[in-house]
């Protein structure tokens, strides 16, 4: 475990709206664990971001936050959104701080892992001997494709009619940028990647698998194959453990991930990264956040799950600050609290009393102070 490690690591907290805060603040509990212990030192600041962003500046992204987290090595970021927001014009939700985030922040590369712990394997919808030890990583393109493509919009017709417009549109630099990132966890995992698309129906899927098979020349000890993006749902749900690492585009990887987020039993245990381009001294712009969303029905109530959260902290650790023991170290310490029996409601058995937010952080707390 290393030890006494400079506090040149900037990490900008945005929790957001809705449980974002009582999760981000278990996550504060483990950074103080690791200064307290000279594990790792962090320079740790703390912005609004969302609807909170709004209630105090009209806007769920201000530009001074924007240029905080442009400044930090990591971004960790709670949740954003709520009824109290909907009625506000699309320009002005919370969900576009996030997405301006990403956009700014050139975060192309979210990794979307779905881990099964053996302690939960029952919890998926899907049998035990389907999920459990499941471990695949979702790559999808973040900043491209038919979310940003032009144009777009809503059009009136000559008759009076409308139509609805969204392009999918992909350069060969953006496929290959994140078709790279997906070679490169699959060579430090098991050595399998798959490019899923729509090549059958779509020019632009088409153009995914050439850049794909010309990137694999620089990967030969990686495995490549290609799917359809409805079979590659379909086999999420018949085979899970088939996959390794699959990389695809903005759309598929959306309902993709959500799909092997489910086969985990709870969107509560659920870490992300979002990475952007390597700089010259190899780091890279990195945004963290759990799965989950703001849910309002319980927030401020003590009640959330903090894992996800506290699991894209071990992301962090692992991909931005290349901390692989520290970060394991985390994620055993989940593993070893699930072990014992705890359980927030989200993922609580009938029999089972169900812990509060901040009992959970204590049970993973227990097992680093037992392991540190």
């Amino acid at each position: 475990m290393a030890s006494g490690r400079p506090s040149n690591r900037k990490v900008l907290l945005l929790p957001g709206d809705g449980i974002g805060p009582e999760i981000m603040g278990e996550v504060l509990r483990i950074v103080d664990f690791f200064e307290t212990r000279n594990l790792a030192r962090f320079e740790v600041s703390e912005d609004l971001v969302g609807g909170a962003a709004f209630d105090k500046f009209g806007v769920p992204l201000t530009q001074e936050t924007l240029e905080r987290a442009l400044e930090s090595d990591a971004v960790l970021f709670g949740s954003v959104g709520g009824p109290k927001w909907e009625a506000l014009p699309f320009a002005l939700r919370p969900e576009r701080g996030l997405l301006r985030l990403r956009k700014e922040l050139d975060l192309f590369a979210n990794l979307r892992p779905a881990v099964v712990f053996e302690a939960l394997a029952d919890a998926s919808s899907l049998k035990h001997d389907l999920v459990a030890g499941l471990d695949l990583l979702i790559v999808r393109e973040l900043t491209g494709g038919v979310y940003f493509g032009e144009p777009r919009g809503i059009e009136t017709l000559a008759d009076g009619s409308r139509r609805g417009i969204n392009t999918e549109v992909y350069s060969d630099s953006e496929i290959e940028r994140v078709v790279r990132v997906g070679f490169e966890l699959a060579r430090r995992r098991s050595g399998r990647l798959t490019e899923v698309d729509k090549a059958n129906v779509m020019e632009s899927g088409g153009l995914w698998r050439e850049v794909a098979e010309r990137v694999h020349a620089d990967y030969p000890e990686v495995a490549l194959s290609f799917m359809y993006a409805d079979n590659c749902a379909m086999q999420l749900v018949r085979a899970p453990k088939q996959f390794d690492v699959i990389v695809t585009s903005n759309l598929f990887g959306d309902i993709l991930s959500d799909c092997a987020a489910m086969l985990t039993g709870s969107l509560g245990m659920l870490p992300s990264a979002s990475l952007g381009a390597p700089d010259r001294s190899g780091r890279r712009k990195a945004l963290y956040e759990p799965v989950h969303g703001s849910a309002p029905d319980i927030a401020g109530k003590g009640l959330a799950n903090p894992l996800a959260a506290i699991l894209s902290f071990a992301m962090m650790l692992r991909y931005s600050f290349d901390m692989d023991e520290e970060a394991g170290l985390v994620e055993r310490a989940v593993k070893g609290a699930l072990e014992k029996g705890a359980r927030t409601a989200d993922i609580g058995a009938p029999q089972r009393a169900s812990l509060a937010t901040r009992a959970m952080g204590e049970a993973v707390l227990s097992e680093l102070r037992k392991a540190a």
